[in-house]
């Protein structure tokens, strides 16, 4: 067996960590799941068990998905075709993970996480972006589903200036928001009815 096919098993392994879950019930809390969304992301962590447990899943989410990619690079010597496998590896173990039954998250802090070692500008812009629609409506998901639906567009502008990225660095950018998008549907089809509720912090 290659090992370098071991990138793609240590890149899930690292996506599927549930920190959502892991924080909350450090914290003495429930189990995320069964509050709220349902949802084992931030912004659901934020609603169920305050804004402290909302941003440490945020940041670890993020930092699991950087820390997969980042040892692709470092493993192949910075082969960017192994890293956006590590990316794609990472977010599926998030969505998918295999602790929980293959229900996990929705990607979008993972999302942003894998895409910082490679194409920062393009997390930067995707995250003002989702900064920017919650600030004007509060709906923490409609941030995420036009953040994950810009993110393919930021890549390719960003990841090399003037010249398109390489097939499978857009395949991948877009495979993995199309992922983001799906996760989102219940969402969106509350966004449309009306029924969608907005970003509050719990004391």
């Amino acid at each position: 067996m290659n090992p370098l096919w071991l990138i793609l098993a240590v890149a899930y392994l690292l996506g599927s960590i549930p920190f959502g879950l892991l924080i909350v019930k450090a914290q003495g809390g429930p189990d995320v799941r069964t509050t709220g969304s349902g949802n084992i992301g931030a912004a659901n962590v934020a609603r169920s068990a305050g804004a402290i447990a909302g941003v440490l899943t945020l940041l670890f989410d993020v930092g699991k998905g950087y820390l997969a990619v980042w040892i692709a690079g470092r493993w192949t010597g910075g082969s960017v075709r192994w890293m956006m496998a590590a990316a794609v590896a990472a977010v599926v173990g998030h969505v998918f993970p295999v602790w929980l039954r293959f229900r996990g998250g929705k990607g979008v802090a993972t999302g942003l996480g894998v895409f910082l070692p490679i194409c920062p500008e393009a997390v930067a812009a995707a995250a003002a972006l989702w900064l920017i629609m919650v600030g004007f409506w509060r709906y923490s998901s409609l941030g995420s589903i036009v953040a994950a639906a810009a993110l393919p567009v930021f890549v390719y502008v960003f990841y090399a200036p003037g010249h398109a990225p390489p097939t499978y660095v857009s395949l991948g950018t877009i495979l993995i928001s199309l992922l983001v998008l799906v996760k989102h549907r219940g969402n969106m089809e509350r966004l449309v009815a009306g029924k969608e509720g907005r970003l509050r912090w719990r004391r």
